[in-house]
């Protein structure tokens, strides 16, 4: 995913214009999405009318133990006391715990790992579709990723973008045609901010206006906005641009000259600035999973950082 997120994109090209807003009249299409996004919207958001912490669901991803299995990163997620985790990363036969390579029986074991540690999946990470290819080839592998998190039971898959300036068009198409897709199957498609057409909060519009569909929404994350731009775009300024777009949020700090494996509270970014915008702007209730960590030479000790970041975070989300 991004990998330290390891190199910057290129710009977005300016000439690709927004498709039309999808919300016009009722179709058979709108239908079908109003029906099957309750499930989502109450999963990821619970009551708009939340006013405490306790509607945020605070949990972690299994990045910060990807040196480990992936039971390593889930037994670390629960000891630490989150009850939600996001699947991402881990040692094993891909980097990625789960791909478009990956079968369903392999989706089904990480679901019954999760549930056995007391743990709700609430975001899925597992790459990119081969869009490259074709839109077919990328529609049939973003179904498959989809098909993934119906079976872990998950309410969002995570999507990075494309770092090619020529397939953000192809990218946003695959995306359009999925979107009834995951709806039905009870899926929520999100966009985070990850460098070349998506590296700030005003990018990451323009994606989302380009797709024109409310099943795919915002994954914000602060860490990143410093990262892509090397410091320069402070997530604090930049988290006023997101309103109404936001259905989950990674939790990454960051620390110069280029670092995001810092423990949140530990860098630059100020969450309480970000939280207290992104709760302004409409995100009042959802999931907040902890994505990175310091690393220190042990799982157990990797399991402390996580500790200490689900206090700071929860005391943060208390503060707003």
């Amino acid at each position: 995913m991004n990998t330290a997120d390891i190199t910057p994109r290129a710009q977005p090209d300016p000439i690709v214009p927004p498709n039309k807003p999808y919300l016009c009249r009722t179709t058979r299409r709108e239908f079908i999405f109003g029906v099957a996004s309750v499930g989502v919207t109450s999963l990821l958001q619970g009551s708009s009318t939340a006013n405490t912490a306790s509607s945020y669901k605070v949990g972690c991803y299994t990045r910060p133990w990807d040196q480990y299995d992936y039971r390593t990163a889930l037994d670390g997620i629960a000891e630490a006391g989150f009850k939600y985790a996001g699947i991402m990363t881990a040692k094993g036969k891909s980097w990625l715990i789960l791909n478009v390579e990956s079968s369903p029986e392999d989706a089904q074991k990480v679901a019954d790992e999760a549930k056995q540690r007391g743990l709700r999946i609430l975001s899925v990470y597992a790459g990119e579709f081969p869009v490259e290819r074709s839109v077919e080839a990328g529609i049939a592998g973003l179904r498959t990723l989809i098909d993934h998190c119906a079976i872990c039971g998950c309410p969002d898959l995570m999507l990075a973008g494309t770092s090619k300036e020529g397939l953000v068009k192809d990218y946003c198409r695959v995306v359009a045609e999925c979107c009834d897709y995951a709806a039905t199957k009870g899926v929520r498609l999100s966009i985070k901010p990850h460098g070349g057409a998506n590296a700030t909060g005003p990018q990451c519009r323009q994606f989302i206006q380009r797709v024109g569909h409310p099943n795919f929404r915002l994954w914000y994350d602060p860490g990143n906005i410093f990262y892509y731009s090397d410091g320069t775009i402070d997530p604090a300024d930049d988290s006023t641009s997101v309103d109404g777009l936001v259905a989950g949020v990674s939790v990454k700090d960051f620390r110069r000259p280029k670092e995001v494996m810092v423990t949140p509270g530990d860098g630059e970014v100020s969450f309480t600035k970000v939280f207290a915008n992104l709760r302004k702007g409409g995100f009042v209730a959802g999931p907040v999973l902890i994505e990175c960590l310091a690393r220190p030479n042990t799982a157990a000790e990797i399991t402390l950082e996580a500790k200490r970041a689900r206090a700071f975070i929860e005391k943060t989300l208390a503060a707003i």
